[in-house]
């Protein structure tokens, strides 16, 4: 019995020393690990700004199955945030400040252990160099485990260094991978709508569409007006010299409706069109391919573009549906003019001369395919 006394006031005296080591060993901490990805800066950027994508590169909960993960309404740009409760530890994170494509700055709260987050993106040779710091104070219980397992560069910077390692793979695959298609001439049908309508710089669009469609979308669930199909963008002058468009982001509806004076949120009809049809199957920052492609088929099959308006997008599969941005569908509609039908000419006989039986010659653009109304 003594001897199994002695044995736990020396474990007893070996936790305390532990403990009072652990304890006067300084809490501050700072890790910063870098990565060069290859692809565009403003998809990664993206990517990272929206919480919904850390499920898919973050290591702390790509690892750990039991975790549970819960977003607000608001998941990208400043104000917003994400929780997670999982055996390895609970925590939340907080969007503080953004700079478009450039910086992020976070607070993060990982079981006590309060953090400055900040990322920085850069354009760099073969991609964008993405760099993760944090810069923070360590809880007690986060002591003991560092100490224990290397110190807190090694213990966050190999998170860091994983998560990194995840955010390469699923951008240089996702965001590579896509696929244009140009379907040709279809007919479209009226579509009545409700949206909201501004100038926008073009590589801000996307960034647009996530912010106004939640709105429109709620406007239609607080006013009982049933939505018909998928969200769109009627894009009414689209000037790549300046980078700006105007633009209506529209949501579909079943009826036509009336707004009150003074609303934000206006309603409209989409009158019944042909166009020439583009389909993309990516992430939108291959929307120039796609575009290149529609021109490149209407100069040569000779058709003649309605330039009363540039064009229109319907997000077929967006963001809001999965978070893969290869999987993401995007339709393009560019407006042409009705094909004419050839006049036959009457034949007139006179006694001096006899005219000919002539067609006026005109260029008719392929059949056009008529699809549904529902966008």
């Amino acid at each position: 019995m003594r001897i199994l006394k002695y044995i736990f006031l020396l474990l007893l005296l070996s936790f305390v020393s532990l403990t009072v080591f652990v304890a006067t060993q300084k809490g501050d901490f700072t890790v910063e690990r870098s990565k060069v990805i290859k692809t565009q800066r403003v998809s990664l950027f993206n990517f990272v700004n929206d919480y919904r994508n850390w499920e898919d590169f973050s290591s702390w909960v790509t690892e750990d199955p039991s975790i549970h993960v819960v977003f607000p309404a608001k998941t990208s740009g400043v104000n917003a945030s994400f929780s997670w409760t999982g055996n390895d530890g609970n925590g939340d994170v907080r969007t503080t400040a953004v700079t478009d494509a450039q910086n992020i700055t976070q607070k993060m709260n990982f079981d006590g252990t309060l953090t400055d987050v900040s990322w920085v993106f850069k354009d760099t040779l073969g991609g964008t160099k993405v760099t993760w710091k944090s810069k923070g104070t360590m809880s007690f219980l986060f002591k003991i485990y560092s100490a224990l397992n290397g110190g807190a560069d090694k213990v966050i910077g190999t998170m860091y260094e994983k998560s990194l390692a995840n955010l390469d793979k699923i951008l240089v695959y996702e965001t590579n991978t896509f696929d244009v298609k140009v379907d040709g001439v279809v007919k479209k049908l009226e579509t009545f709508y409700i949206n909201q309508s501004f100038t926008s710089e073009i590589g801000k669009i996307a960034k647009n569409v996530r912010v106004v469609v939640p709105q429109l979308t709620s406007f239609c669930e607080a006013n009982g007006i049933e939505t018909n199909g998928k969200p769109f963008v009627i894009y009414h002058t689209y000037d790549t010299t300046s980078g700006l468009a105007k633009i209506s982001i529209c949501v579909p509806i079943k009826k036509e409706i009336f707004t009150s004076s003074g609303s934000d949120i206006l309603t409209g009809k989409l009158e019944p069109f042909e166009a020439v049809k583009t389909t993309l199957k990516g992430d939108y920052s291959h929307t120039k391919q796609a575009i290149e492609k529609s021109t490149a088929y209407i100069n040569s099959q000779k058709i003649f573009p309605d330039l009363t308006w540039s064009h229109l997008e319907i997000y077929t599969i967006s963001k809001a549906e999965i978070a893969n941005p290869s999987k993401w569908v995007t339709e393009l509609y560019y407006p042409i003019k009705p094909k004419v039908v050839p006049v036959e000419r009457t034949v007139i006989r006179t006694p001096k001369a006899e005219v000919t039986p002539t067609h006026t010659p005109v260029h008719t653009p392929p059949p056009a395919k008529e699809e549904e109304s529902e966008f």
